[in-house]
């Protein structure tokens, strides 16, 4: 096929057949030598999603009233996470398609409150830490709203005193993490809450990598600070779904305190020639395909399914920190509060942890690059539980390799 006309039609097998060898290179994620952008609870797990996402790929869930089908599964979806960030009666959300999505909706749901309210200034802005994720940056340039970055402790965590002199009068939004995704660290959400409490703006936790594990860290006896709903102030929690959830791409859910709040990130208009147009979020038609995977694959995972995956990843995760963390030549940037992680180089001069990513990317791993300050990060999740000894005797051998080469960090991968 050229960039300028189709042929005039090929058979199915064909069609396949160049299908799988345009990713005859990607990354063998499903494998587990991928420590980011894809996850997998399995094989099982993973053809529960795919078959699920297959089957209503076509149905359209802009309008639900239509297929109620979406509609029953998005809801009982919403309830589960509902569940897990002790959420309540009152509790509201809808599904997006992940986590940007949902964060560039916060930006826009805190605009609307203080629009709603008369307390929306010509120079509105936000607070939030420099570790907190970058699409807020998205919804910020989006809808005209100053980002205001603050820059974290020295364990990694959001700086609450420092947040707290940033606010001013003009200040709508105030953000944490749990956990935030460069160094794996659970933001003081109970603090920065109560700064929200104070003020009277909008708090947004963003548990798009915890909203699934920490729930069921807890549940595994591990000591979890708070960061859901039970703590007073929070206003809204992004979860997503298709991260420690398995399920395929495109799940997410954004829940808000009450219906009044999620309000706040709806848009309805009959300004046109076609009638009522209401939508929950960015997307309008959008493929029913990420609704039934999310239901079917939480209905195929339940409880038990979801303890052994967290109890897994989190095994794996301390294996592989305790490892970084014993090892002379690297440097763990923070004790990882779930199943993220990232590591540096003692000496950067003489290793190069660019480079040492290069050289573990040529053994068939793929892993994300990020700074400052520059250190590789690992998302570890449940296929990961049979290939960390690997990994390990890898990262020994490329270590031991290296000798004072240099490498890039290139363009971000998204942790979408």
């Amino acid at each position: 096929m050229t960039t300028r006309h189709l042929s005039s039609g090929v058979s199915q097998s064909q069609v396949f057949d160049e299908l799988e060898s345009f990713r005859s290179h990607d990354v063998k994620w499903r494998d587990g030598r991928s420590f980011t952008l894809a996850y997998s609870a399995g094989a099982e797990a993973l053809a529960v999603a795919e078959e699920a996402y297959r089957r209503f790929s076509g149905e359209n869930a802009l309008n639900t009233a239509a297929f109620p089908s979406l509609r029953r599964m998005q809801q009982e979806v919403v309830d589960t996470v509902t569940a897990w960030c002790h959420g309540d009666d009152a509790t509201a959300g809808f599904m997006t398609s992940g986590g940007t999505e949902s964060l560039v909706l916060v930006v826009r749901s805190a605009v609307q409150r203080f629009r709603r309210e008369g307390r929306l200034t010509a120079t509105p802005n936000m607070v939030l830490p420099t570790s907190a994720h970058a699409a807020l940056e998205k919804g910020a340039d989006y809808f005209s709203v100053e980002s205001r970055r603050v820059e974290v402790g020295s364990d990694w965590r959001a700086n609450v005193d420092a947040m707290s002199r940033a606010i001013d009068e003009n200040t709508i939004l105030i953000v944490g993490s749990a956990p935030q995704y460069p160094q794996g660290v659970v933001d003081p959400i109970e603090a920065i809450a109560s700064l929200a409490q104070q003020h009277n703006i909008n708090c947004h936790v963003d548990a798009c990598m915890g909203g699934v594990t920490l729930p069921y860290l807890e549940k595994l006896g591990e000591p979890i600070p708070l960061w859901d709903f039970r703590v007073p102030g929070v206003t809204s929690i992004s979860v997503d779904l298709h991260k420690y959830g398995y399920t395929s791409k495109g799940a997410g859910v954004l829940l808000h305190r009450n219906k009044q709040l999620r309000n706040d990130q709806t848009f309805v208009t009959d300004n046109w020639l076609g009638g009522m147009y209401g939508s929950s979020g960015i997307l309008g038609t959008k493929s029913g395909g990420p609704i039934a995977s999310a239901w079917a694959v939480m209905r195929f995972l339940g409880e038990n399914g979801y303890l052994d995956a967290t109890r897994s990843s989190r095994a794996s995760t301390q294996r592989l920190a305790a490892h970084i963390d014993a090892h002379p030549d690297l440097v763990l940037r923070a004790q990882p509060d779930s199943t993220l992680l990232s590591f540096g180089t003692v000496d950067e001069k003489r290793h190069d942890v660019f480079a040492l990513a290069d050289l573990l990317i040529a053994r068939g791993w793929y892993m994300d690059r990020q700074g400052p300050p520059a250190s590789i990060h690992l998302t570890v999740n449940a296929v990961h539980a049979s290939r960390v000894d690997e990994f390990l005797a890898d990262l020994d051998e490329c270590v031991a390799g290296l000798n004072g080469q240099s490498g890039e960090m290139g363009s971000y991968a998204s942790t979408e």
